[in-house]
């Protein structure tokens, strides 16, 4: 695929897959397309999505650098790191970029490890502590490519790693080398979620480069090859994956409706600005 452009004024288009699961769902309003939590619980997976590889082996998603994608977005309640409020934050995890499906969820795919490009929000009680420097939740431009040589070579001494990095000092001194390893870099957006906003993320062989509202965020040169596949989603999960050894996974109840607002979204060459009309 050489480009995309959309602004959902007609609704979801032939060019993306859903994935509506539990209290997922989707509607149109008068500024394009909302994805909709409304009564997700605890013992169910709730997830409103819309991506373009859902059926296809990863060999074949869509995209590779050099490319830009650019959307204008609100969601519904803001985020646990603006308000501090788990309450008054939206809930689940939420998010748009690119990614490599590593799960091989309802697809023959084998499981892998992540790469991604993408803006990410997690709510608590999710801590994903992927970056020294960045919590482990919250909204964020971030970076992973867990795939590549660097992290292979480290692989026999992650047992020893897990057990050293629960002794503080230690983890301050030696994850900054993991980290590099897995392509991960992050940085906390300072807009508030529950207002538009302009996202890009110019993805380059050589790096990316992430942009709110034409200012730019984050610039790393961790980037991965590719292909990977374009995913815009909001659902109810939770995970936590530290350093030092924590795992778990579950889903949140939703106590109100949530939900993802989508005005338009394009990718581009990287060279060319998108285009778009109303």
């Amino acid at each position: 695929m050489t480009g995309l452009i959309d602004n959902f004024r007609g609704g979801i288009g032939p060019h993306w897959q859903r994935q509506m699961a539990g209290a997922g769902g989707w509607e149109l309003s008068a500024e394009g397309l909302r994805l909709l939590n409304d009564g997700a619980t605890t013992d169910r997976y709730t997830n409103a999505q819309i991506d373009d590889y859902q059926r296809l082996p990863r060999r074949r998603f869509a995209w590779r650098p050099p490319l830009r994608l650019v959307l204008r977005a609100r969601f519904s309640h803001p985020s646990i790191d603006e308000t501090g409020d788990a309450a008054a934050a939206l809930s689940g995890t939420a998010g748009f970029g690119f990614w490599n499906e590593p799960f091989g969820a309802g697809v023959r795919r084998w499981p892998t490890l992540p790469q991604a490009v993408w803006f990410f929000y997690a709510a608590l009680p999710s801590n994903l502590k992927l970056d020294r420097d960045a919590p482990g939740w919250g909204w964020k431009a971030a970076t992973i490519d867990a795939r590549r040589w660097q992290l292979t070579a480290l692989a026999p001494a992650i047992p020893l790693a897990v057990a050293l990095m629960n002794v503080r000092s230690l983890y301050r001194l030696l994850w900054p080398s993991g980290q590099r390893a897995m392509g991960v870099a992050e940085r906390t957006v300072p807009a508030s979620m529950a207002e538009w906003h302009i996202y890009s993320i110019d993805w380059r062989r050589d790096g990316v480069t992430f942009g709110v509202d034409g200012r730019r965020l984050l610039d790393t040169n961790h980037a991965p090859r590719g292909p990977l596949g374009l995913v815009i989603w909001l659902d109810n999960q939770y995970m936590q994956v530290t350093p030092w050894g924590r795992f778990a996974w579950g889903t949140a109840a939703k106590r109100r409706a949530e939900w993802l607002e989508l005005d338009w979204v394009a990718v581009s060459d990287i060279t060319q600005g998108p285009h778009l009309v109303s």
